[in-house]
Formats: structure tokens, sequence, C-alpha cells
């Protein structure tokens, strides 16, 4: 048997995109490197910008402030990790609730849509501050103390009614006909939505779950405004003893360094996901 080779217009028209390939990176990387150096020009030579370097680029007190804040930072990581789990469960609970249509089920589906309606009307930082100082003012037992506890709560509760807005957006774009031969050959509702629906369900949120993810990280951040040594807060109390606004810049460029990461990877999700979808 012969082995396939290429024809001469089919080399000379993949040299072509090579080529091409090559010339629009190298036109992209001038005009980027062009361009940084003139925004660092405009910058370091305005008026202002000796005041600017002092206040919040100042090495001294980067070094000096980022030991603290990165171990405040574990502490967020911590927050993020089992708050993700816990909504990732109470999410999919709360959509599976919402998609039930036995009239018996109708409280449970009532007050799954209370709860999402509730918690996405709320701003995130308000739910902190109930949770963070409402809860332990109860005084009842069995209730936490512990803040970055009543942080992890409260995020839970915010995000897990956009997540399970997300799930269920999800379950509803499986198309019926799979449900349908699903019940014909004999699966339960339950087993339906276990080993049919959801999983299909799930592929398909993947790059706005990650989305909302990379919010989560970032409101980590918020829980310092009720105490727990994370981040923000480690940045803080740097800032009030020296009155330099370099440590917030330094708490700004770990999560940076974090979130941009997460981003990237739901960008290439989303694009491989319309890739399979022929998009």
């Amino acid at each position: 048997m012969s082995e396939w080779v290429k024809s001469e217009r089919q080399v000379e028209r993949e040299r072509v995109r090579r080529s091409r390939a090559r010339r629009s990176a190298s036109i992209a990387t001038a005009s980027t490197i062009v361009f940084i150096v003139l925004v660092v020009w405009g910058i370091t030579s305005s008026p202002g910008w000796p005041r600017v370097r002092e206040t919040f680029f100042d090495g001294e007190q980067f070094v000096a402030a980022l030991p603290d804040v990165l171990e405040g930072f574990l502490l967020n990581i911590r927050i993020f990790l089992i708050s993700e789990v816990l909504i990732l469960a109470i999410g999919l609970l709360v959509a599976l609730a919402r998609g039930i249509r036995t009239p018996a089920f109708f409280p449970i589906r009532a007050l799954a849509t209370l709860y999402t309606d509730v918690f996405r009307g709320v701003p995130t930082i308000l739910v902190i501050y109930l949770i963070g100082f409402g809860l332990p003012a109860l005084k009842l037992q069995g209730i936490p103390f512990d803040k970055a506890t009543l942080g992890i709560i409260a995020l839970t509760l915010s995000y897990g009614a956009y997540v399970a807005e997300v799930f269920r957006s999800g379950i509803e774009s499986v198309h019926p006909s799979q449900v349908a031969a699903a019940r014909s050959l004999g699966l339960s509702h339950l087993k339906t939505m276990r080993f049919v629906v959801v999983p299909q369900a799930t592929r398909r949120v993947v790059p706005p779950l990650l989305n909302d993810f990379v919010s989560l990280q970032k409101d980590t951040a918020l829980v310092a405004t009720i105490g727990p040594l994370e981040a923000l807060r480690q940045a803080q109390m740097h800032t009030f003893n020296t009155f330099d606004y370099t440590p917030y810049l330094a708490a700004a460029l770990i999560f940076i360094l974090l979130t941009i990461p997460m981003a990237r990877l739901t960008d290439h999700l989303a694009a491989r996901t319309r890739r399979r979808r022929g998009a």
C-alpha cells in the first residue's frame, strides 16, 4: 500500500499559513512591547509619579508585608476550597428541588425558589454581616463563633443560589427526548436524573461554574469585614501602621496570580465546548 504524500499545492498552502502566523505573532509582539514601553514612560514621567511610587510601589513595604499577606492568603484558599465543595452540593440539590413537578413536593420547590430569590437579591457582603455578626449575637447552642467558619457559611449561602441557577439552566438544556428515552428503558425519575440528565448538564455548565468560582475566590476577601486574618486583613493592618498602600498592592497581586489561570482555564473550556458543538 503506497504511502500518502501531500501535493505541492497543499505543502505550499501550509507554508503560507505558517508564514502568516509567524508574521502575525511578530507584529502582535512588537506592538505590545511598544505599547507597554509608551505606557510605562508616560506614567513614570508624569508629575505625580514620585508620590504614587512612594504610596503604592514602596519596595520595602512590599517585602515587609508580603509574608503576612501570604500567610493570610492561605486562609483565603481554605475558605475558598471548603466553600466550593459546599456550594456545589447545595447548588445541585436546590436545582433538583426546583425541578420537582410532583404536587406533593410543592413546598420543597417553593422553598428552593424562595432561597434562590432571596440570596441572589441580597449583596454578598450584607449576607456576611448578617451571618458573621447576627448568628453569634443569638448566643444559641451549637452556633459557631469562629469567624472563618461563619464566613464560609455566608459565602455558601450566597453563592449556592447562583450556582443553583447555573445547574438548573444546564438541566433544562438537556433535550426532553433524553428523559423520555431513559424512562422508556424503565429508569425511574431519580435514576434518570442521576445517570442521564445530571451528567450531561454538569458537562455543559463547567465554564459558567468556573466563572462563579473565580468570583468566589475574590469574594473570600470580603470575610475580612468580620475579622479573620486573611490576606486583605493582613494588608489592612500593615497599612494602618505605615499609612502606605503598598500592602494592598501585594494582596491584589497574589489574588491575580490565582484568578488569572482560573479565568484562562474557563476560556479554554468554553472554547472547547463551542468546538464540540460545531460553533
